[in-house]
């Protein structure tokens, strides 16, 4: 695998080039055996036959094969039984089967689990699931593991489904208002209109603004509806190819009132469930540091674990190496957590703990940002009906205040 990077060499220059190796950790230790010290290192995309096959595997089937991997495996089956057992129940599913039929050959030549996943070409999977299946197949761990990870990406999925449920109800009284001022605008407003221009009337300034941007929308709404397509697809392909851009707006959100302390919740408690379940598993503190830092969705966040996880490698504690590292403040509360389960040796414990508390926190704090926005859409939304009903009705009453 090729890796890209930025530092700088032993003499203070700075540089930049690629490595090739298996891993993140590998293409570090290989610059450092260089004299290289990088401040960026990310794998290079490539352009593949398998890279335009194998996609993400979605979370909802992950949770359902580690749950029922886990349940066959708990009852006493060999793996290669497992999935066999797990490839006859899903016979419909096309890929899906591809996927374990995959598993089931490797398997059967004599290949761990952790090699079958990690070399079938089917679904990329998660780095740190792979290898906490790794640890936990060396230490006879593998059931209590996979129930685990089942649980996270369950957990995982009910936060999406809640989040988007949620969501629902705002969105479309977002569109129903704007369906309902744009028909105002241009099909109400300019009939009444013109009946104030038979009399000749001088319109008042809020009734001059609401006629203006009528006929602008009348005369430009093509275009505006180009560029509202052009702009949200430009966003999207910046936000998804440019890493600055991605980070940018990821940092700006961080710093959004309420927005910002649910979006840092919600990735912190996925880093602590994570490193508290690969800590459990047996693997070493330094690389569970490394793996569960690609947990991390928001590039922001995951710079600043990023650096700190360097930090950790050279044998330091990731509470300090987190207050050395510049970029986004931390919530005190996960500071102090991870600092008093490392002096006690509990990080495994206290992690666990606190990655439930701010799931829990999450929930309160959605259900009041939900409760506030939607009488906050509603007000909006009377606010501009209002306006325009307003422009409508006063030349009328000066017309009726004429008449007498």
């Amino acid at each position: 695998m090729l890796f890209k990077y930025k530092g700088f060499d032993k003499s203070g220059k700075r540089t930049k080039g690629t490595v090739t190796a298996n891993t993140l950790e590998e293409a570090g230790q290989k610059l450092r055996n260089q004299g290289i010290y990088y401040e960026q290192i990310t794998p290079t995309k490539s352009f593949s036959l398998e890279s335009l096959t194998q996609r993400q595997m979605p979370g909802e089937m992950l949770a359902a094969f580690s749950h029922e991997l886990s349940s066959y495996l708990g009852s006493g089956m060999t793996i290669l039984t497992a999935i066999k057992l797990l490839e006859n129940q899903h016979e419909g599913e096309k890929r899906y089967v591809s996927f374990l039929n995959s598993l089931k050959t490797m398997i059967d030549e004599g290949q761990t689990l952790y090699h079958a996943l990690k070399t079938q070409k089917v679904y990329r999977l998660p780095e740190f699931y792979l290898q906490s299946l790794k640890v936990a197949g060396e230490g006879g761990k593998m059931v209590e593991v996979l129930t685990n990870m089942a649980a996270f990406f369950s957990s995982q999925n009910k936060v999406k489904a809640q989040v988007k449920g949620a969501m629902v109800y705002p969105a479309v009284i977002f569109v129903v208002a704007i369906g309902i001022i744009s028909f105002l605008l241009v099909s109400v407003v300019p009939k009444i209109v013109g009946v104030f221009e038979d009399t000749d009337q001088a319109l008042p300034r809020i009734t001059q603004i609401v006629v203006a941007s009528s006929d602008f929308l009348i005369a430009n709404y093509l275009y505006l509806l180009g560029a509202l397509i052009a702009l949200t697809a430009l966003f999207k392909l910046a936000y998804a190819k440019i890493y600055r851009f991605h980070r940018m707006i990821d940092a700006l959100m961080l710093k959004v009132p309420m927005i910002g302390t649910l979006i840092q919740n919600h990735e912190l408690s996925r880093f602590s469930y994570i490193l508290s379940l690969m800590l459990s598993s047996g693997v070493a503190y330094a690389q569970a540091v490394q793996l569960a830092k690609e947990t991390f969705g928001n590039y922001a966040l995951k710079d600043l674990f990023e650096e700190a996880s360097q930090k950790v490698l050279e044998g330091n504690k990731l509470s300090n190496s987190l207050q050395l590292s510049k970029g986004v403040p931390l919530k005190r509360n996960f500071m102090q957590s991870l600092a008093l389960g490392e002096e006690s040796s509990e990080v495994a414990s206290v992690l666990g703990n606190l990655s439930v508390l701010y799931a829990e926190e999450n929930d309160e704090k959605l259900k009041i940002l939900l409760s506030l926005l939607n009488p906050f859409m509603m007000l909006l939304i009377g606010g501009f009906v209002g306006i325009i009903i307003a422009a409508m009705m006063l030349p009328i009453f000066t017309m009726t205040q004429g008449l007498k």
